[in-house]
């Protein structure tokens, strides 16, 4: 029994730690995946406050997991991880029966699993955690008290610097869409011979206190004004493998005309500057920005921003002193989500492929790879 209490702590200790490292690469994306539960429970309330509560749970998961291996005041884990695998299985779960979210985010975008998959994963988590905490009283630590707490002090330092560094530098390993080196156009195509998702557009109200769900085909007999609408949803009927790795980048002018295909055809090098919003209008990387747009005009290659704030960054443009310099586009935030995980990010393009990417902070980099072109 000893042996199997050993084997089960270290495989379940080693697998929150892997966990947390990889979300911690990306604390982004868990921010972002936690917004799509939200949207779907019509908590919109709490998009604000989701990354601070995905910082924190990342740290949170690593902590613990390395206070399962060192068998630290295990009594207290014991039922701190019961509690958050019990959480992640309601997820999970929710997001399996209920087919209103595709995929749960459990190891960020470096390895993607279903629902399903996600939901099968915590149940055996669930189980070999309810048998952690069933002879917690057997556990021992292996190193005094003093250094055990001084190692999880520094696992979480680690955690809380390495998610900081990866939100102002970009992720340490790009396990997204846009990394460099990739073909925006070819991997905008779905898979040759692939089969779409089949979904059905889900409708919900509220009528005397209840909330309904019903989709185009099934409305009340009864259906009126009594209905107040709520929100809608694409319900997965059957999932195909239709799906290309990048989804929803479409350009577009300020007048709203699709320029997707003629601005990523252009020969040669050209800049995107993804700006999701504008913040300040005067930021501290604003001077390495203009040293770099300065050399783009010197070498005549086109520079595009991309921004699903078409009008503040037409101003703030203006400001600059950069009208008829530089084209801006206008492109889905959600798409630019994806594309940048800094606010803004710089890509370096040639024809339709990412030649590099740089975060807001590393702007000066930039400088030489374009001085060399």
């Amino acid at each position: 029994m000893k042996i199997l209490i050993s084997i089960v702590r270290t495989l379940v200790g080693i697998l929150f730690i892997f966990s947390g490292l990889v979300k911690a690469n990306d604390p982004l994306g868990l921010s972002y995946k936690m917004q799509e539960f939200f949207e779907v429970w019509n908590f919109h309330w709490f998009d604000q406050v989701t990354l601070a509560f995905s910082i924190l749970m990342i740290v949170f998961e690593i902590v613990a997991g390395v206070a399962l291996l060192l068998g630290w005041r295990i009594r207290l884990f014991s039922w701190l991880l019961l509690l958050l695998i019990v959480f992640f299985t309601f997820l999970t779960g929710y997001a399996y029966l209920s087919g209103k979210v595709r995929e749960c985010g459990c190891f960020g975008d470096c390895i993607p699993l279903t629902a399903g998959e996600s939901f099968a994963k915590d149940v055996l988590l669930l189980v070999l955690i309810v048998l952690l905490f069933g002879v917690r009283s057997r556990i021992r630590p292996i190193l005094p008290p003093a250094v055990s707490a001084g190692v999880l002090m520094a696992a979480a330092i680690f955690s809380f610097l390495f998610q900081w560094y990866v939100l102002v530098h970009l992720p340490v390993v790009d396990c997204l869409p846009y990394k460099a080196g990739t073909n925006i156009p070819a991997k905008m195509i779905a898979p040759p011979g692939s089969v779409p998702d089949s979904t059905v557009i889900t409708m919900v109200y509220e009528k005397n206190g209840k909330r309904l769900e019903f989709d185009a085909t099934h409305f009340p007999a009864d259906f009126s004004d009594s209905y107040h609408f709520i929100s809608r949803y694409d319900k997965l009927i059957r999932k195909g493998n239709a799906e290309p790795p990048i989804k929803d980048f479409v350009l577009t002018t300020g007048a709203g005309t699709d320029t997707t295909d003629a601005v990523l055809g252009i020969k040669g090098f050209k800049l995107f500057v993804f700006m999701k919003e504008v913040t300040d209008y005067h930021p501290n990387w604003n001077k390495d920005l203009s040293i770099v747009l300065t050399m783009a005009k010197a070498k005549q290659i086109p520079v595009f921003f991309i921004t699903g704030e078409y009008e503040n960054m037409m101003s703030w443009v203006d400001g600059q002193g950069l009208t008829g310099q530089v084209t801006v586009l206008k492109c889905d935030g959600t798409a630019i989500k994806t594309a940048a995980r800094a606010n803004p990010t710089l890509y370096l393009m040639k024809g339709g492929t990412i030649a590099k990417k740089w975060s807001y902070a590393d702007f000066k980099k930039a400088i030489p790879a374009i001085n060399e072109l």
